[in-house]
């Protein structure tokens, strides 16, 4: 199934759902449910873990985004915290870097191996809601793509940490959306290579394989139009916030308890991948957190570039290009401007971030050092987060490519 037909068949049964369950969903009861970490945010997590946690709010492009920081992890390290900023996927938030607790939490383990690690949370989603003068229920607030977070924002985040820190440089971990805002940021701004130590980049979302076959060209067409006009249809500028209807459907039929925490597995795995590293016990305090929100413009992006199997701007149809890009189509990003070093990481069962995308990416990279296969058959695209042993089977590796880098973050 390509990217786009997943996207589709996510929009409709999304769609689906909240027609058919709405009523429903206000008379069901969570008194089952006792987990303690439901409702706690990021900040409330991480204390609650022991950890000391800190707010930062960054002002880009009149956005208000916000930073969570573990300046320190659960022992003193005598030698510098050089900083590291973890960059979250489509629809995700920084919850889902401390989720699973110590040991197993990429944040924690970073935090305790001597890392200042900031957790960023990309504009529109539940930590980064608020505008200079835009408020969520207006239209124009949701005008943006993972084209401005890269141009715009990561920058902005960037130099907000170095200043903080004191550091020249920080490392960059990103995941899925969090890679292709790292490659939207170095193609346009690539002074920013300089500020850059090395970019880790789990199940990078960049590329996209093109089918050569006529029909599957106009299967992926068709979804993309589906897509766009179920949208336009319902008026939604925001695509699947945290919602009052979306969390007690996700707490009640995905808790472990639950027959039909099946189905809420099987339905994720149909998006993600099959695997068999999900945390069940956790999932829905996952899913108390995710999706945390998004603009429908950076679903649409991702299905643009699906479609055409080009790695380029928003394409707002020839008209509007001509005005925007004084071209009837959009520029290219220029992925040789990408010195930083770069290390890759793809796992078998991913069908986000298959191999082949993440090959095809390589191959346009001038300064690739090192690319990871998972050694896990079964490691799809969101086990880079949630998975039970990611902290063995990714982890780990990351640690040693950090490491490697480590001494020339200097002051």
């Amino acid at each position: 199934m390509t990217e786009l037909l997943r996207i589709a068949l996510v929009t409709w049964c999304w769609l689906f759902v909240q027609g058919t369950t709405a009523a429903r969903t206000r008379t069901l009861r969570l008194s089952d449910d006792n987990s303690s970490e439901l409702n706690l945010t990021t900040p409330d997590l991480i204390e609650k873990y022991g950890y000391p946690v800190e707010i930062h709010t960054v002002e880009s492009d009149g956005y208000i985004l916000t930073l969570h920081r573990i300046p320190k992890g659960r022992k003193e390290h005598k030698q510098e915290r050089p900083p590291v900023i973890i960059h979250h996927a489509l629809l995700c938030s920084s919850f889902d870097w401390v989720v699973l607790g110590p040991d197993k939490s990429l944040a924690f383990i970073l935090a305790d191996q001597g890392y200042d690690v900031w957790l960023a949370n990309a504009r529109g989603n539940t930590y980064s809601r608020k505008h200079v003068s835009l408020d969520p229920s207006d239209s124009a607030f949701w005008k943006f793509s993972w084209h401005e977070m890269g141009k715009r924002d990561v920058p902005a985040e960037i130099d907000y940490i170095l200043a903080i820190t004191g550091y020249k440089k920080l490392f960059y971990i990103g995941h899925s959306m969090g890679t292709t805002m790292f490659f939207v940021m170095m193609s346009e701004r690539p002074e920013y290579n300089s500020k850059i130590q090395v970019m880790i980049g789990l199940a990078p979302a960049v590329k996209f394989a093109r089918n050569k076959s006529r029909i599957s060209y106009m299967m992926e067409y068709v979804a993309e139009s589906i897509v766009e006009g179920l949208l336009n249809l319902i008026g939604y500028q925001e695509f699947l916030p945290q919602t009052s209807m979306l969390n007690p459907l996700s707490r009640i039929m995905c808790r472990e308890t639950a027959f039909t925490q099946r189905f809420c597995i099987s339905f994720m795995e149909l998006i993600t991948g099959h695997s068999t590293q999900l945390f069940k016990k956790k999932l829905t305090v996952m899913l108390a957190h995710t999706p945390a929100g998004c603009s429908t413009r950076q679903v649409m992006h991702y299905a643009q570039i699906a479609v055409y199997g080009q790695f380029q701007q928003y394409d707002f149809g020839e008209e509007m290009n001509k005005i925007v890009y004084n071209n009837s189509k959009p520029p290219l990003y220029n992925l040789k401007n990408v010195t930083t070093p770069v290390a890759a990481y793809y796992g078998d069962s991913d069908s986000l971030a298959p191999y082949r995308n993440v090959k095809n990416l390589i191959g346009d990279l001038p300064n690739v050092i090192h690319s990871f296969r998972v050694p896990y058959e079964n490691f799809n695209h969101l086990d880079f987060m949630w998975g039970k042993d990611a902290n063995s089977l990714v982890y780990t590796d990351i640690l040693n490519i950090l490491s490697k880098y480590r001494h020339k973050t200097d002051t």
